[in-house]
């Protein structure tokens, strides 16, 4: 690949083979005068045409436009991996659109020298390597006063010989209309001009990059594309219990997750929850069902559910991330494990009463998640009408996550939280809590009234 350099580089060899060119066909003496090429923008020759001391015939080769080349934007792409590491330095393709423009001392000199540029290019479609490499050659050394710019010098140095993709020359068809744009943006009064566009140009980074070792041995599998899909997620207490949708029977911690849908087994199926892994037995996969015991870690709320099919592949064979199925949503319900306690209780003037309420959760809370505590006045057989509104408090539980804290102290997840409340009229009340929106269920008895758990304030 080339250096930034190309396209000096390009300029300076298509100006040698017309300077080539011109002393070749001894243009000098076919007009009768002196004949020189340049590279230089148009209003700069009509500045110095401005002397006639100045005034020569010449051919001009003006770079007016680069453009991306089409073919080679996208080589080498992605450039950098999934850790934003630069992994390929991917070629900066261009085209480079050039106008010949032909100036006349005398009458014809311009047509002369404009069918001569022409003819010259035509028989020259590609630049060879070859021609890149004289042309471009470091100079010799000149008499005092008559160095090249320094980046002139250095033009050799661009690497344009040794790019993969040659250079070709190509005539370009301008309307009228385009021509006169372009002239007017020069400010420059027009020539006999005809256009070319010269491609490719690769430009490459030289920057360091990182490089995957070759691949030893190539490993071909085929294999059908079955793409498993969750239908509904449902819930069992333990094996052998009844099986059943998650708005009858909730999902608490230690029971079976029950996955029903389709094509749901696979050669080496994995189930991922709320970010787990969790490997089923074999009798509990089927085509329609996948049985797996919660994963202990779990927290309470609002999880995800998805089915993978792994495919073994590699010498060993060795498991790889193949079809995952749809993201399935479900809800963890805590559940209050041990009898609520009540602490430091406090009465008021106005005989209401404050105190600290104490319950045990499964699963533990993390130290990010919200509990609220809901407190219902319990009524063992409520009256029908009831004689007045059954009370009811909430009470959020303090946060337990600190601002200040660094990550890397965070407390554990806790079973047992404190909860304070005040305000509350003394009685029995059924208590649940809610992590993050999942709520605790409750109790019924052989009547179907809720009665536990129970807390008396």
């Amino acid at each position: 690949m080339s250096s930034a350099l190309a396209i000096a580089s390009v300029t300076a060899v298509l100006r040698d083979l017309l300077n080539n060119g011109v002393i070749d066909h001894n243009l000098s003496a076919v007009v009768g005068s002196d004949v020189v090429v340049t590279t230089l923008p148009p209003d700069r020759i009509d500045a110095i045409d401005a002397n006639p001391a100045d005034r020569r015939s010449r051919l001009n080769l003006f770079l007016y436009q680069v453009t991306p080349n089409a073919a080679w934007r996208n080589v080498g792409l992605p450039s950098r991996d999934g850790a934003g590491e630069r992994i390929t330095n991917p070629p900066l393709a261009l085209d480079l659109h050039y106008l010949l423009t032909a100036y006349g001392a005398e009458e014809i000199h311009a047509e002369v020298l404009l069918g001569y540029g022409m003819q010259l290019l035509h028989e020259t479609p590609v630049l060879t390597r070859a021609a890149i490499r004289t042309a471009l050659a470091p100079p010799t050394p000149v008499p005092a006063g008559g160095d090249l710019p320094a980046a002139m010098r250095n033009l050799f140095t661009s690497e344009l010989a040794e790019q993969v993709e040659q250079i070709k020359i190509v005539p370009q068809s301008l309307s009228t209309e385009e021509i006169s744009r372009m002239w007017a943006a020069f400010q420059a009064r027009y020539r006999p001009t005809t256009a070319y566009q010269v491609s490719v140009v690769l430009i490459e980074s030289r920057r360091a990059t990182r490089s995957a070792l070759p691949v030893r041995q190539r490993n071909l599998y085929v294999v059908p594309f079955r793409q498993p899909v969750i239908e509904r997620i449902l819930s069992q207490p333990k094996a052998g219990d009844p099986i059943l949708p998650e708005n009858e029977q909730p999902i608490l911690a230690g029971y079976n997750l029950v996955i029903a849908g389709r094509q749901l087994r696979g050669d080496d199926t994995l189930v991922n929850v709320g970010g787990i892994p969790v490997t089923p037995a074999g009798t509990d996969v089927s085509e329609a069902q996948i049985v797996i015991p919660l994963p202990a870690g779990l927290q309470a709320g609002a999880q995800g559910v998805q089915v993978i099919h792994r495919r073994l592949m590699g010498s060993p064979p060795a498991p790889h991330r193949g079809v995952e199925s749809n993201l399935a949503a479900f809800v963890l319900r805590p559940s209050i494990t041990a009898p609520v306690g009540v602490s430091n209780v406090q009465t008021a003037a106005d005989g209401t009463r404050s105190a600290d309420v104490d319950i045990t959760l499964d699963p533990p809370v993390g130290v990010a998640q919200r509990v609220v505590l809901l407190l219902n006045e319990f009524q063992a057989a409520p009256a029908s009408p009831p004689a007045r509104a059954a009370r009811a408090y909430s009470f959020i539980a303090p946060p337990r996550l600190s601002l200040q804290s660094p990550p890397a102290n965070l407390p554990p997840p806790q079973s047992s939280i404190s909860v304070p409340i005040s305000g509350v009229r003394p009685g029995a009340y059924l208590v649940r809590a809610q992590v993050d929106g999942a709520e605790s269920p409750l109790g019924a008895n052989a009547l179907g009234l809720f009665d536990s758990p129970q807390v008396t304030i």
